[in-house]
């Protein structure tokens, strides 16, 4: 299919708010005021793209599920053996072309996911709150950076074979509250294969980060006898139905982000304090460490420590408002 459906939230500006991390945005920004670029509005001309999207026969009463499938492979194709469970389930499935590996990330992966997701909610009688984002390897990593980024629009994502821990430079954590949305309502479904060794150990990994960030709403689904391949039909339709399911742990949410907090604040009075003795270089790299690790927590205070560290910046945004 192709389709025709622009939204704000595949824009380009938008991707930089939710994707990256404050003070990479903030830059990427002043290099293209200094340029005198102005951006495009959005990062896809939908009339060069094609998607595959299958829908079940029989529309369930509350509307039909929808998953956005990001592949790893460049030809817009969903497994034919989960064919029969998105029928159960009552669920469409959409995926981009030349979404690959290979194609890049925030240019195209996400935005095309974005955009899949936008056109089939005009398209079809969705039930909103059963709108998730799944992948399988790269895709799945992909995936999981989309379900961090968007939640208010994916509220769940099924993870085959790939993962990857949240709060870093890598995959930075997003504005305060579309983090806490992630926080309360998204569920993340972990499906790897027994034998698939790598990547069982990249999901543990992702899990430790996703505890220490206070995200507990996991559930965990190992395949026997599989390694690095594509979930069989038996244990597809499972991960499905563990993408709905009652909140876990929430009543551990309040205490855990308010050590975050307190840490977070510590760091920020420390590069304060380095400002203040006119110790620029420490109080950049100390931000910068900040910014990779706190991400859309620190801002906007971050930024404004950014611009104390060079006042020149502080100007350019002057001119620019």
């Amino acid at each position: 299919m192709v389709f025709e459906s622009y939204t704000p939230l595949a824009g380009s500006a938008e991707l930089l708010r939710r994707l990256l991390s404050p003070l990479t945005a903030w830059r990427v920004q002043r290099a293209l005021n200094d340029t005198h670029q102005v951006p495009r509005a959005q990062a896809i001309d939908l009339a060069h793209e094609k998607f595959v999207l299958y829908v079940p026969p029989t529309q369930p009463s509350q509307g039909y599920a929808l998953l956005v499938f990001v592949p790893p492979w460049e030809d817009a194709k969903v497994p034919q053996q989960w064919i029969n469970a998105f029928d159960r389930h009552g669920m469409i499935v959409v995926s981009a072309a030349n979404s690959g590996n290979d194609a890049n990330v925030l240019d195209r992966r996400e935005p095309l996911a974005v955009l899949a997701a936008h056109n089939v909610l005009q398209r079809y009688r969705i039930d909103p709150s059963r709108v998730y984002v799944g992948g399988f390897s790269g895709g799945s990593r992909v995936a999981l950076r989309l379900a961090l980024g968007y939640p208010d629009l994916f509220h769940a994502a099924l993870l085959n074979a790939g993962s990857d821990p949240i709060g870093d430079a890598q995959i930075p954590l997003p504005p305060v509250p579309l983090f806490h949305q992630f926080q309360e309502s998204t569920r993340l479904v972990y499906l790897t294969g027994k034998n698939d060794n790598e990547h069982l150990d990249q999901d543990a990994r992702s899990r430790r980060s996703m505890q220490d960030w206070c995200v507990f709403d996991v559930a965990i689904k190992t395949m026997p006898w599989i390694g690095h391949e594509a979930a069989d039909p038996t244990e597809f339709d499972r991960a499905l139905t563990a993408l709905t399911g009652d909140r876990r742990e929430a009543d551990k949410l309040g205490g855990c982000r308010a050590h975050i907090e307190t840490q977070l604040a510590a760091q920020l009075r420390e590069v304060e304090d380095l400002i203040a003795n006119n110790k620029s270089e420490q109080a950049r790299a100390a931000l910068s460490k900040i910014d990779a690790r706190y991400g859309g927590l620190a801002a906007p205070r971050s930024i404004e420590l950014a611009e104390k560290i060079d006042p020149a910046d502080a100007g350019r945004r002057a001119r620019r408002d």
